[in-house]
């Protein structure tokens, strides 16, 4: 019984692939000019669908939007009781349907026609009455669903879906759409927070770790302890000398018998790694990585701010 369900699974996933692979070869020249009729649009693209259609255009609709292509969603139920008022003038409307038969798409396109918008149709049966009434067409063919009744919208779905995201990265690409772009619209994401998050945003939840270059080892412990960021600064009048680190109270004990006479300036380490509060933190990261360190003082206009870590830059998630 559990080989048969495997199976299964197997063949509807090969089914799907399969199915997906023959769109490659429905990709024509109505495509390449429904991308330049979005491009060239001044409005928006509302994409309609009923059923598991509507489901697919609320993604192709998130897609788009996060690929720098304004997109909205209409249920084509909804849109005829009402909110065809979501359409205006210079939008491109996109139509979902496998069958493109259906009673709601029969209402709904004549009434899409009169308000003259360019109207897309993504269908499977490009003998359908929206097919033969679309401007342009999307052909997201497929022979049958992977259903075993080829009832259940499996194929056909996937089909759209891929369709979506080959719309979605055409025009991502003819409008030269960047990575910069990219985060914009994803300001929250790694990549934003690459291109964005600077060192201020987060050594100042910090505490400050400082010592005086003449303190002894214990009061060198104990602010390191207290303020948890593994190192703390060494000053000497108001100015940074350098930095010891839990690494250098090791090599501290690796190398002294007797530690109770010394102090902070005979274990520090000068001229520390510095960085200003205006860098990218991905780029505290990199000068972290290429010293095989694990923390950066803060400097600006030279004085001695705070200390970023790694564990900072990791828990927002940016590596």
């Amino acid at each position: 019984m559990h080989s048969d369900i495997q199976k299964l699974a197997r063949e509807t996933i090969i089914h799907e692939a399969e199915s997906v692979r023959n769109l490659a070869n429905l990709i024509d020249d109505d495509f390449e000019s429904i991308v330049k009729l979005i491009y060239g649009s001044n409005g928006r693209v509302v994409i309609t669908g009923i059923g598991k259609s509507a489901n697919i255009a609320k993604k192709i609709v998130a897609t788009l939007n996060s690929t720098g292509t304004p997109a909205i969603f209409m249920h084509a139920a909804d849109a005829i009781h009402g909110d065809l008022g979501i359409i205006q003038p210079e939008d491109v409307v996109i139509c979902i349907s496998k069958s493109g038969n259906t009673p709601e798409i029969k209402v709904l396109v004549p009434l899409l026609k009169y308000r003259k918008n360019p109207l897309i149709g993504m269908v499977s049966n490009t003998n359908s009455y929206l097919a033969r009434n679309a401007h342009h067409l999307l052909k997201a063919t497929v022979e049958k669903e992977a259903c075993p009744h080829n009832l259940a919208p499996t194929s056909s779905t996937t089909a759209q879906l891929v369709l979506g995201d080959a719309l979605a990265v055409s025009l991502l690409e003819y409008r030269g759409f960047s990575k910069e772009d990219f985060a914009k619209y994803h300001p929250g994401g790694s990549l934003g927070k690459k291109l964005y998050m600077t060192v201020e945003k987060l050594y100042k939840q910090n505490e400050v770790p400082r010592v005086h270059v003449d303190d002894n080892i214990r009061r060198v412990i104990i602010e390191i302890s207290s303020k948890r960021l593994g190192a703390t600064a060494v000053m000497e009048g108001g100015q940074l000398v350098g930095i010891i680190t839990d690494g250098d109270l090791r090599r501290m004990l690796e190398r002294y018998d007797n530690v109770e006479k010394l102090r902070a300036r005979d274990i520090m380490t000068r001229n520390p790694e510095t960085i200003p509060q205006d860098e990218l933190a991905i780029n505290a990261f990199n000068q972290m990585e290429d010293h095989n360190i694990t923390q950066l003082i803060v400097k600006e206009n030279g004085q001695y701010m705070g200390m970023i870590h790694l564990h900072d830059i990791l828990k927002e998630g940016i590596i």
